[in-house]
């Protein structure tokens, strides 16, 4: 939906393609997000837990994918905008929680990659999975919500609230907040 209300934007009449492409990455990004919760917990049917978790280190990829995406092309039509968003020099709000968002997706990813080699034990792969999709998640839903752009508000609001939700959901369901209380 917002993806339909985005290409429908009168908003895009002006803008070079590059820039068209790194907006409508960084709309794909949070649609991802949207899924990742429900695939951890296996939510989505037709697909196990475990089968759902493979999909979301996938997904994940994607997801980091489509962040570089948008920062690309951002970079490419405007170079001192995104110079002035990674220094949080920037005016514009939205670009400090784009670029916290951002490196957390990161992090996460690289955690993810390299949990193995870091022999990091569950619940501490847990707490640490969990802090930082929980920083992306604030981060982008707080960025997207600062900007006034394609994204039109109800399916851009919408969206923001079904990631929270999913998130929540899943959480709560496989307990994580539970392992931040045991010793």
């Amino acid at each position: 939906m917002p993806i339909a209300a985005a290409v429908a934007s009168p908003l895009l009449a002006w803008r070079d393609p590059i820039y068209i492409v790194a907006g409508f990455a960084g709309i794909v990004a949070m649609t991802l997000m949207l899924v990742q919760p429900l695939l951890a917990a296996g939510y989505l049917p037709g697909l196990s837990r475990p089968r759902g978790r493979r999909i979301h280190l996938w997904i994940g990829g994607i997801l980091v994918l489509a962040v570089v995406l948008h920062v690309a092309g951002l970079w490419i039509t405007s170079p001192p905008d995104v110079i002035d968003a990674l220094l949080f020099a920037s005016p514009t709000p939205f670009s400090a929680w784009g670029v916290i968002a951002m490196w957390a997706v990161f992090v996460a990813a690289f955690i993810a990659m390299m949990r193995n080699r870091l022999n990091l034990q569950p619940r501490t792969w847990r707490r640490v999975h969990t802090t930082l999709t929980s920083i992306v998640i604030a981060g982008t839903i707080t960025h997207a919500m600062l900007i006034e752009g394609t994204m039109e508000t109800v399916s851009k609001s919408a969206l923001c609230l079904l990631v929270v939700v999913a998130a929540v959901k899943a959480l709560s369901d496989l307990k994580v907040w539970k392992l931040w209380r045991s010793p």
